[in-house]
């Protein structure tokens, strides 16, 4: 499962830029990685551990700004697909998982 997070966040204070910063840092310390500016995505093992993910975001929403959650599989994810101008690239691979026999 994969949680993306998109956002709109206003810049035009110097407390507003420290906001966006904050919530960016904070973003990617906790695992997001950027698929494009203001768009982060998460791969998560279990709707629980998306779950967790999407409640810690929360606690970090900067006061104004619009921020948005969307809950994808992995499957769903797979079948996005990604340009680089005229060029087909491929997706993002899901991390591997640690398997215990």
């Amino acid at each position: 499962m994969w949680v993306i997070t998109m956002f709109d966040l206003p810049v035009d204070t110097k407390e507003a830029r420290k906001a966006y910063t904050n919530f960016r840092k904070a973003l990617l310390s906790d695992g997001f990685v950027m698929l494009q500016f203001s768009v982060y995505a998460r791969h998560c093992p279990s709707e629980e551990n998306a779950v967790v993910h999407e409640r810690r975001v929360k606690a970090f929403l900067p006061e104004d700004g619009e921020v948005r959650l969307l809950k994808i599989t992995d499957k769903q994810f797979e079948r996005m697909k990604v340009f680089y101008g005229k060029m087909r690239k491929p997706t993002e691979k899901a991390p591997e998982q640690l398997s215990f026999f």
